[in-house]
């Protein structure tokens, strides 16, 4: 039987920069789909650090989207068991614009930014095989 390591707290950061390709309309904006692709694969490595299994994605109980997400962007995302249940572990998610890309300036350039940009805030449930 494998002992499951899940604690609250535990939290897994991915970082993804987000190529012209994923533009979806004008702005260079993305959709907000992209993001929770993101927080799945977030959610899975949670799963495998925590249980040793990538588990199951179960549901979102609330998803903000709070700025845009932008062609260009680097954006940084955290997932962080908030609950530790059986099988399942409540997830509090959050992704943030950590650079800009700056095709005002020209179509290459980019800044960092001094306060990651907060775009996306979700809690959701994921579920691991037990034993």
């Amino acid at each position: 039987m494998k002992v499951s390591k899940a604690t609250t707290g535990l939290t897994v950061t991915h970082r993804r920069y987000v190529p012209y390709s994923h533009a979806h309309y004008a702005g260079n904006l993305v959709d907000g789909a992209y993001v929770l692709a993101l927080f799945g694969d977030v959610a899975t490595e949670v799963c495998i650090q925590a249980d040793g299994d990538e588990g199951l994605f179960a549901s979102y109980s609330d998803v903000q989207f709070l700025e845009p997400l932008r062609a260009g962007d680097v954006v940084e995302v955290k997932a962080t068991i908030v609950r530790v249940g059986n099988r399942s572990r409540e997830l509090e998610f959050a992704a943030s614009v950590v650079c800009r890309g700056r095709p005002d300036r020209s179509e290459s350039a980019a800044e960092v930014l001094a306060e990651p940009l907060v775009i996306t805030r979700a809690k959701g449930t994921v579920v691991v095989p037990v034993g």
